[in-house]
């Protein structure tokens, strides 16, 4: 079957010229912001305007950070640019950023999963220029996950953070560009913002059905099936058992130690989940939790990605360890204690508490999920 040629907003640069030459340039990117060709934007947009400063998220510039990794100031030893990182001292453009810049680019890719920190560092930025009266401009790129399908829960704003805000659902089925125009809206934003978009891609396209090319988001989702998974098994990252990081399947294995693999799988086949099948798996994380350890758990495929309820899966998947495992499973804390990191991530403490089970959250945020399809409309560039 032939692949839909899909262009991304980086690939017709040339035609937004009128707003970039001749102003001093300020990007935010990563190793995926490439062109068909596989040409860095970086590079691409140096030699045809001229750069003034780069700005790094997670991960960083070039990709070289961990997850969590902070990032000091540089120069780019390839443009000689001074990078500035976003992520770590601090999450926001300073005065200083701000007067590196008079229009400020950003080009990533995303994985259309809510607890994506560069949704924030675009919004963060978004809200730091509408101050400062700065323009921006977004190059468009697809949600490989697809653009039709919604679920998960919506974020209550008590549980807001660098891993969910502006009351999205955990799979919000929008391209990083409809993301921006959303976020304007919702936050009230007075900026000249632009969206170039993308040409060939429509709603129901996954990654696999186009011929655009793929750099991994993030060192630790590299392929389509792990942003697939990590729709619902990106919640383990608040408990101790490992997500399969320091694993060649990042968020496809789930395990710890003290799992019994077949007995897991067991019930998980039990619970009937259409479009998943958990298979015993074990695993030795290189890094992160239990590193160096045997692991015991579950591998997530994917089956049938139309018909498969990803979120559900995990939380379901969570909710069965914590029955099998009630002494053993711990929920993991990212500042000191002070708030439990599965709240964050899920966007609500009614499963960690006891109040909701998987069923019931699931149910309880449908409503809100469906609500919040119908308050996206506006913002969705494409069919």
């Amino acid at each position: 079957m032939s692949k839909a040629h899909v262009l991304s907003g980086l690939d017709s640069i040339g035609r937004y010229d009128h707003l970039l030459k001749g102003r001093r340039i300020g990007l935010m990117t990563n190793p995926t912001g490439i062109d068909h060709a596989l040409r860095s934007g970086i590079d691409i947009l140096h030699s045809r305007y001229g750069l003034s400063a780069l700005f790094g998220c997670e991960h960083g510039v070039r990709g070289n950070a961990q997850a969590g990794e902070a990032v000091e100031p540089y120069v780019d030893e390839h443009t000689g640019v001074m990078v500035y990182s976003v992520y770590g001292q601090t999450d926001r453009l300073t005065e200083e950023m701000l007067d590196a810049f008079d229009v400020l680019v950003f080009d990533m890719q995303d994985v259309g999963v809510r607890c994506y920190t560069y949704l924030y560092s675009l919004a963060y930025a978004m809200q730091a220029c509408a101050r400062a009266g700065k323009s921006m401009l977004v190059l468009d790129r697809i949600n490989p996950i697809g653009g039709h399908k919604h679920g998960g829960t919506i974020l209550d704003p008590r549980f807001r953070s660098f891993v969910g805000d502006y009351g999205l659902p955990t799979r919000y089925a929008l391209t990083i560009g409809e993301y921006a125009r959303y976020v304007r809206q919702h936050l009230g934003l007075d900026i000249d913002l632009k969206v170039v978009p993308l040409t060939g891609w429509s709603r129901h396209m996954y990654l696999d059905d186009t011929d655009l090319p793929w750099v991994a988001p993030s060192p630790n989702c590299p392929t389509l099936n792990a942003a697939l998974a990590y729709i619902g098994t990106c919640i383990f990252e608040g408990t101790n058992v490992s997500e399969g990081r320091g694993t060649t399947l990042p968020f496809e294995l789930i395990g710890a130690p003290w799992i019994d693999s077949a007995a897991l799988a067991k019930r998980m086949a039990a619970c009937g989940i259409k479009g998943v099948h958990f298979r015993p798996a074990s695993f030795q994380p290189a890094f992160s939790k239990h590193q160096g350890q045997l692991c015991h758990g579950v591998q997530l495929h994917i089956t049938d990605r139309e018909q498969a309820d990803n979120f559900y899966a995990g939380l379901k998947l969570l909710e069965v360890i914590r029955e099998l495992y009630p002494e053993r499973l711990q929920y993991l804390s990212w500042d000191g204690g002070k708030t439990h990191a599965l709240d964050k991530l899920l966007g609500t403490d009614a499963f960690r508490t006891g109040r909701q089970t998987a069923d019931e959250l699931t149910a309880a945020h449908a409503p809100g999920v469906a609500d919040f399809v119908e308050r996206a409309k506006p913002f969705m560039l494409y069919p």
